[in-house]
């Protein structure tokens, strides 16, 4: 509880606190694109584009699942709005295949921190608990890519491209 609690009021103090015209200060809700967690999550996002979802807040959520996986539903309540209007702003964002890639990648994504500290502390070598982080979060964009790609090319939600042949040979690879 004193991890996720502690990450929260981070996610909410980042998310609400910027620089709008040059000077740092509290910010509204319209404003949040300006706040210190929008830029973080703009520096990365790119990274989760190909999966569908490559927008800061879903990205950002992503990276605080790395705490604690129950951070990305506190996370996504602060950034897409909270009360109400939480469901339709995650409805405008998500595509039915994009949000399907969101959760798997989140299901299958390295766990909460106390898990790795098992992990690492089990292993007992600072190599294999890298390796073993790496190939779940790896796995997990793998998979997530699979499925965003290949179903969006059913449903029409992406187009044929570049990371539509690697999801292809992905899927062949994993039939040879």
């Amino acid at each position: 509880g004193t991890i996720i609690t502690l990450s929260t009021i981070f996610v909410w103090f980042t998310s609400y606190f910027g620089w709008v015209d040059g000077a740092f200060q509290m910010l509204s809700e319209d404003q949040m694109s300006h706040s210190i967690l929008a830029y973080i999550g703009k520096g990365i996002c790119w990274i989760f584009a190909p999966l569908g979802w490559g927008n800061w807040q879903a990205t950002v959520a992503a990276v605080t699942g790395l705490v604690a996986k129950e951070n990305i539903v506190a996370t996504m309540g602060i950034l897409y709005g909270g009360g109400d209007g939480t469901y339709a702003n995650l409805a405008a964002a998500f595509t039915g295949v994009a949000g399907m890639s969101f959760l798997i990648f989140n299901l299958l994504c390295a766990p909460c921190f106390a898990a790795m500290g098992a992990i690492k502390r089990e292993m007992n070598s600072a190599k294999w608990f890298w390796f073993a982080i790496g190939y779940q979060c790896g796995f997990a964009y793998l998979v997530a890519l699979v499925v965003y790609r290949i179903a969006g090319l059913f449903t029409g939600a992406c187009t044929f491209g570049v990371w539509s042949v690697v999801a292809i040979a992905l899927v062949v690879l994993l039939f040879f």
